[in-house]
């Protein structure tokens, strides 16, 4: 078994009509025997970006407390909140400084950009060590990736409105990870657009 697969646990983010949609399921494992059915692995960066952790959990502890100190310096030097892009590329150069040593996750970057650059969706992917993945439609990581692509690739269709946005997403997690062992037992799906967050938590199969 690889060591990204040791914990379980799966991430998906899709780009609707000026919304961004990034949902994770909920589950903690020790290889297949499950911990803890409450750990979420997406976090808020700022208001407007949240970032998704799939791997080592003790990988997801650490660095969602090291981009929260990165992040933090980054509002005070340079007096704004940071761009979804500048965010991806921050995570990119965390990431990238230890590849002789990597941390065992691929992050997942969902946000919209500010108004004065027109309030538009931004969702990015990266490997362990960093290389970035800018996509237009979705982003998928974690043990359930193969199967989150086959339904994503079925589900998504372009400019969809916030409601639709969170159907299509939690359709595709929901029926993705029923057919992982290692993720599942409910999802939390989180619905970025202009102007609000809609925060949802859902039940699934807890089998």
């Amino acid at each position: 078994m690889s060591i990204m697969e040791y914990n379980g646990g799966s991430v998906v983010a899709m780009v609707g009509k000026n919304c961004v949609a990034i949902a994770s399921d909920l589950r903690l494992g020790n290889q297949a025997l499950t911990v803890a059915t409450n750990f979420t692995k997406v976090f808020p960066v700022t208001d407007r970006i949240y970032l998704g952790l799939p791997g080592l959990a003790s990988d997801v502890a650490t660095l969602r407390e090291r981009f929260r100190y990165r992040v933090n310096m980054y509002t005070i030097k340079e007096e704004r909140e940071i761009e979804p892009e500048t965010f991806a590329h921050l995570v990119s150069s965390t990431l990238y400084e230890k590849r002789f040593g990597p941390y065992f996750i691929e992050p997942v970057i969902a946000g919209i950009t500010s108004p004065s650059r027109g309030s538009k969706p931004f969702i990015a992917a990266a490997d362990l060590i960093g290389c970035l993945n800018f996509a237009k439609d979705f982003v998928v990581c974690g043990t359930a990736s193969s199967k989150l692509f086959g339904v994503a690739e079925g589900l998504w269709e372009p400019d969809l409105e916030p409601e639709e946005l969170f159907e299509t997403i939690s359709q595709t997690l929901l029926n993705a990870v029923d057919r992982d062992a290692y993720s599942g037992w409910g999802a939390v799906v989180h619905i970025v657009t202009p102007d609000k967050v809609i925060t949802r938590t859902l039940k699934a199969r807890m089998d």
